[in-house]
């Protein structure tokens, strides 16, 4: 019998900490997530990460010692959005269940039509252009999306549309999204478990609606925003682990997310 996607990835994941033989097929791991810093992109009206160093050095005692502490905005970086984030009482962060954040992934790439349309939003053709190519997308998978903007990471005005900071900057946001449409399509049509793409919000920049939120959240789809590395992963048989920060009561928190990816 096919061991699920679920069952494969815990046991990997059991395989790596306990250090027992080598998982159940050839693969590599793959981070897809951008590391915190001084530098990592925020909303315009959001507080970035701040690092603030409590100590490093040697102790009066003769041992090194080092310590930081750290606070940003639930929202920035690599993060999940929790469906309260959207919808009055639905699931923070620690309410979503990890049958949500580990799954079989499905990637669709849409770049070449992103990167020549800072406005893009993908839309239910570009969902059935790649079940042409690929299958249907299944029940229960984690559908990640491809704009290609990963690669301008961390430059903000290549990144988002502008450098500003506060109210009047959220207007200048230019950068890709899910379409309305194909947000309703995948939740009810192909039942996923979450959705993730590579730029800084589920619906494009220039969204003062934030419908594909809305209607994600409605169906209690917990979302990835600003996630790394898609470009190394194939557009069908990743594994994706996403793991949040469990912030109780939490609208969002910082991701770590991870794929394994079969092949030698």
């Amino acid at each position: 019998m096919r061991m699920s996607h679920i069952a494969l990835g815990l046991t990997l994941l059991s395989g790596c900490a306990g250090r027992q033989p080598a998982p159940l097929v050839p693969g590599r791991w793959v981070d897809l997530t951008h590391a915190f810093s001084g530098q990592t992109i925020y909303w315009p009206t959001a507080e970035p990460f701040r690092l603030e160093k409590v100590f490093e050095g040697t102790t009066a005692k003769g041992f090194h010692y080092a310590a930081n502490r750290f606070s940003a905005a639930e929202h920035g970086g690599t993060h999940m959005d929790a469906p309260i984030h959207f919808a009055e009482e639905a699931a923070t962060v620690d309410r979503v269940v990890l049958d949500q954040l580990i799954g079989p992934a499905v990637v669709v790439d849409v770049s070449s039509k992103a990167l020549a349309n800072r406005d893009y939003r993908v839309g239910v053709a570009d969902l059935v252009d790649f079940e042409r190519a690929h299958g249907s997308i299944p029940v229960n998978s984690i559908v990640l999306l491809r704009t290609g903007y990963e690669r301008f990471w961390p430059d903000p005005v290549k990144y988002l549309g502008t450098a500003e900071r506060g109210e009047e900057a959220v207007a200048k946001l230019h950068f890709p999204g899910l379409a309305p449409e194909a947000a309703e399509w995948l939740a009810r049509q192909r039942r996923i478990r979450a959705v993730g793409l590579d730029t800084a919000s589920i619906d494009y920049g220039q969204s003062t609606l934030f419908e594909s939120h809305r209607i994600l959240a409605r169906h209690n789809i917990p979302i990835f925003e600003n996630v790394a590395g898609l470009g190394e992963l194939p557009a069908i048989g990743a594994t994706i682990v996403a793991l949040p920060m469990k912030i109780e009561g939490g609208s969002g928190a910082p991701l770590r997310i991870v794929a394994w990816t079969p092949g030698r």
